[in-house]
């Protein structure tokens, strides 16, 4: 009974992950898409792995016992910090490219792994901001890639595997261009601190420079 659970179980996931290779050929910036592979992934037995091994660190275990998540920030007062702080570089971020804060789909907290899905969508522009990698295709898998090493988590492979597969069959050219955002990505996450262990919002007044000191992150080296 139990095997038969099992091989249904990487069954779905696989028919997941393969509709979620041919949708991101189709429409990589396909957000909503995303989430739903996220979601259908979220169980899976690497999923799990990666939780468990999250837990290993004392920060993010300890992060993950509180269920830390911050309040939605107020953009137009995070305005008035200091430029040189990561409230300022975070607000002018959002008011730049017209997102809103709270986009990111929800989801009800009921274990460990719920938990790290919700604060990873929750801080997904910070460490954007925060490496320097851009919210084009480029800049996404880049930090998909910084992500793949910081916390394993089945989402990034699969969307880096997908655009390496995509771009490989449709343009070819960018193959050298996309390989170095990874690399430089996959790099970036292997030298820095645990970005998932930060209460960001409880230091929007530090600067963005010590921010990046402290966890060892050089993002002046970018294209």
């Amino acid at each position: 009974m139990l095997l038969v659970e099992r091989h249904q179980r990487l069954s779905a996931d696989f028919k997941v992950i393969l509709k979620a290779l041919v949708t991101l050929y189709r429409d990589p910036a396909n957000l909503n898409y995303v989430y739903d592979v996220e979601d259908g992934l979220r169980y899976s037995k690497a999923a799990v792995s990666a939780v468990n091994w999250l837990k290993t660190q004392p920060e993010i275990e300890q992060l993950i016992q509180e269920r830390y998540i911050a309040p939605h920030p107020d953009v137009e007062k995070l305005l008035q910090y200091p430029e040189t702080s990561l409230g300022y570089a975070y607000a002018s971020y959002i008011k730049k490219n017209g997102f809103d804060p709270g986009f990111y789909r929800q989801i009800k907290i009921e274990d460990d792994i719920s938990y790290l899905t919700l604060r990873i969508r929750q801080t997904h522009d910070i460490w954007h901001i925060v490496t320097g990698f851009k919210t084009d295709v480029l800049g996404e898998i880049g930090l998909k890639a910084f992500e793949m090493v910081q916390t394993r988590r089945n989402l990034a492979f699969v969307l880096v595997g997908g655009s390496l597969l995509g771009t490989l069959v449709k343009s070819p050219d960018q193959l050298p261009n996309l390989l170095k955002q990874i690399t430089l990505g996959y790099q970036m996450g292997s030298i820095a601190k645990p970005l998932l262990a930060q209460k960001w919002e409880e230091h929007w007044d530090k600067s963005l420079s010590e921010w990046r000191n402290e966890l060892g992150i050089q993002p002046a080296s970018f294209s």
